[in-house]
């Protein structure tokens, strides 16, 4: 019986994964990638003998579906895992806070962290405690509930500016990619439930100790040539024509491609350049999600000033800052990365205008900074990092499923129920190979363990289906 082929067009984590559950159904799975590298949105470069991130990527011990594929490409050994949640909160004059877990179920293994938090007063911490709670009985998948700002449920919760700034924001703005109060209640609910109110252990932080690329682009190659996936690179799609036996891929000038199968595991923007008409879906639509920036400041001191792994910011607009020197193999001084989410207003500024603002402000928080001597900074910038987690956002987000059998969609921001994160954007993959080796009858379903349960709307139907 002959291979089901399957044509996977995009190379990010999204389109990894999906290669991988196909190849391993026994489809013939050729991946397409249009960079010179795998990895997409979570990559590395070099830069004056640094190996950088684009940017600083975390992920929590609740993202099971981006944790088994580290198992998946054998890079658990790349990245590192707190043991418990325990996070350094800065504010200006060297004010030091720490938000840890204990080992009480959850919701009550924040509650003496809560309680000790000095950046808000007594009552402040109570109300916060409260609004907890009832943020518990939130249903994320209400498409009323996402219909609602999560800024307005919070001022009607008791939430002032102070207590949003301080606490919701050290948790929306890096997971969303959002100010709390621009983003969507049951996005939001999403976050907090699972991330912080489920389970004591969900909330602990890891991160790659090697750069991204080691993991995303060489680990992730050989794990797909080991499954016996053709990774082709500099080879992007160009246009997908629906053939009626399958699907033939355009590749600018070299020969086209033709597939029973095909996984679409690109940006929007470039989804509905390519998407066929015959799909069901109004691909304009897309651009409903809008964009949400990423800027990151990367600074080499020559001295350390930061003591802790990563920390985050209140009371200033750095928002987190995380050391990387170990992992960018920077051998003087100490490699620090400020990431500022939700950052379009500082996507205009120049290098310079950066630098004047953040210097200074990181000299309040960490004081050794002031005596500290700054060898090299340079600045990243991702214009459309994620889509926007507004109100609403979650009906412009289509499903997996189109109109042509055989044809899946895949990435972090098609609805899966989660914000666009590496965590999301494996789960996307995991569907679409679901849905594209479901269509075809010569191949078996995808093992359960890869299953995940298709995001519906607000009338039961799938998602971007036109039904």
């Amino acid at each position: 019986m002959t291979a089901a082929r399957v044509t996977i067009v995009g190379g990010g984590l999204a389109g990894i994964t999906a290669a991988l559950d196909c190849a391993r159904e026994g489809a013939s799975v050729t991946l397409l990638e249009t960079r010179g590298r795998l990895g997409g949105a979570a990559y590395s470069f070099t830069h004056n003998g640094l190996r950088a991130d684009n940017g600083q990527h975390v992920f929590l011990r609740c993202c099971t579906a981006y944790r088994a594929l580290l198992e998946d490409l054998d890079a658990t050994r790349c990245v590192t895992m707190q043991p418990h949640l325990e996070i350094a909160v800065l504010a200006p004059g060297g004010k030091r806070a720490w938000l840890r877990r204990s080992e009480l179920p959850a919701p009550l293994h924040l509650a003496a962290a809560l309680l000790r938090y000095p950046f808000l007063s007594f009552r402040q911490r109570i109300a916060v405690a409260r609004a907890m709670q009832s943020l518990r009985r939130i249903n994320p998948d209400d498409p009323r509930a996402d219909e609602l700002s999560f800024g307005d449920w919070l001022r009607q919760h008791g939430q002032d500016p102070r207590a949003i700034e301080a606490v919701w924001n050290l948790i929306a703005r890096p997971t969303l990619n959002l100010e709390a109060t621009a983003a969507s209640l049951a996005q939001a609910a999403q976050v907090f439930q699972l991330g912080l109110l489920a389970d004591k252990a969900a909330g602990d932080i890891g991160h790659a100790c090697v750069p991204l690329s080691e993991i995303h682009d060489q680990a992730a190659q050989a794990a797909l040539a080991k499954a016996g996936v053709n990774v082709r690179l500099r080879a992007g799609a160009t246009m997908i024509v629906p053939t009626g036996s399958g699907f033939r891929t355009e590749i600018g000038a070299a020969p086209p491609m033709e597939s029973d199968s095909l996984i679409l595991a690109v940006p929007p923007d470039r989804a509905a350049r390519l998407l066929p008409a015959a799909a069901g879906l109004d691909a304009r639509s897309f651009a409903r999600l809008g964009r949400s920036a990423i800027v990151n400041l990367h600074i080499v001191y020559d001295r350390q000033v930061l003591d802790v792994p990563f920390a985050a910011g209140v009371q200033t607009p750095v928002q987190w800052v995380f050391d990387r020197t170990q992992s960018a193999h920077c051998n003087e001084g100490q490699y620090l990365v400020v990431s500022l989410s939700a950052a379009d207003d500082d996507l205009a500024a120049t290098g310079d205008e950066l630098r004047a603002k953040y210097l200074h402000e990181i000299t309040e928080l960490l004081p050794d900074a002031g005596d500290a001597s700054v060898i090299t900074f340079f600045v990243t910038r991702e214009h459309s990092a994620t889509f926007r987690a507004a109100p609403g956002a979650r009906a412009w987000r289509p499903a997996a499923r189109t109109h042509l059998r055989g044809l899946a969609l895949a990435g972090a921001w098609t609805d899966t129920g989660w914000p666009a994160t590496m965590e999301g954007a494996v789960r996307s993959g995991h569907v679409a190979a679901r849905e594209v080796m479901d269509a075809a009858p010569w191949a078996g379903p995808v093992p359960e363990s890869a299953s995940v349960e298709v995001s519906r709307n607000r009338d039961g139907e799938l998602a971007g289906s036109g039904a």
